[in-house]
């Protein structure tokens, strides 16, 4: 309770500042609106982090290149994953978020100003539309691309069904696909929960898909080999 007490009296005040500071940014037309959004993002995610108690590992950074076109599809149970992707991910980065984000208040305007695309998963049209939104930020910038294509938090941890969405996208853009396994996390907070325990988070950054081989009708493939290269992942930690 101690430390859910912390986090709540920092959290707070610590989302108002940096989204103030994204908001005056993008107000001015600053010509480091960029720049902002991106040290602000990592600030306030590693600050919740720190005062959570929480110590994060990250292994093979190195397949993330911030010069190339990729898409990170990553597991998720907790909205840890969030704060420790953002804290840690390498080079620029681009989240898609479900759409219900966005009604966060602070929270969510300052993800929108930042770049961060939603994705309306109830409506194919719209969410058709954010997928190509995703498409043109890869071809013209090459960010990483951050995507959770289980479509929602795991009840039980398991790694559920990949969602096309991702896979698509990498196809359209010629984007790698990036595996991300996240351990621990479940642990620090758990869905449907506020309670934030210390501990610790690992994030494996697996060794990138190529696209090249796949066309829109091979979406189905890459989806599966996606699931199974973060399933492996997840055994190697288990067996550890």
């Amino acid at each position: 309770m101690i430390r859910l007490f912390l986090v709540s009296i920092s959290i707070v005040p610590a989302t108002i500042w940096y989204a103030s500071k994204i908001a005056w940014s993008v107000y001015r037309r600053s010509a480091e609106t960029e720049c902002c959004c991106e040290k602000a993002a990592r600030a306030w995610a590693s600050l919740v982090l720190k005062v959570a108690g929480v110590r994060v590992v990250i292994e093979n950074e190195g397949v993330i290149d911030p010069t190339s076109p990729q898409v990170l599809v990553a597991n998720h149970v907790s909205w840890c994953d969030v704060l420790v992707l953002a804290a840690f991910v390498p080079g620029r980065y681009v989240f898609v978020a479900k759409k219900e984000v966005e009604r966060i208040p602070v929270f969510g305007a300052a993800v929108k100003a930042c770049g961060h695309i939603f994705i309306d998963r109830g409506d194919k049209t719209r969410a058709l539309a954010s997928l190509d939104i995703a498409r043109r930020r890869l071809e013209e910038s090459a960010p990483t691309i951050i995507m959770f294509p289980e479509g929602t938090r795991s009840d039980t941890g398991e790694l559920g069904p990949f969602k096309k969405g991702a896979f698509v996208l990498a196809v359209q853009a010629g984007a790698s696909v990036v595996p991300a396994a996240i351990f621990g996390s479940r642990q620090v907070m758990k869905k449907g929960s506020f309670l934030v325990h210390s501990g610790v988070v690992r994030v494996h950054f697996g060794e990138p898909i190529q696209v090249g081989g796949y066309s829109m009708e091979d979406r189905g493939r890459l989806t599966v080999r996606a699931w199974q290269a973060l399933t492996e992942l997840q055994k190697r930690h288990e067996t550890r």
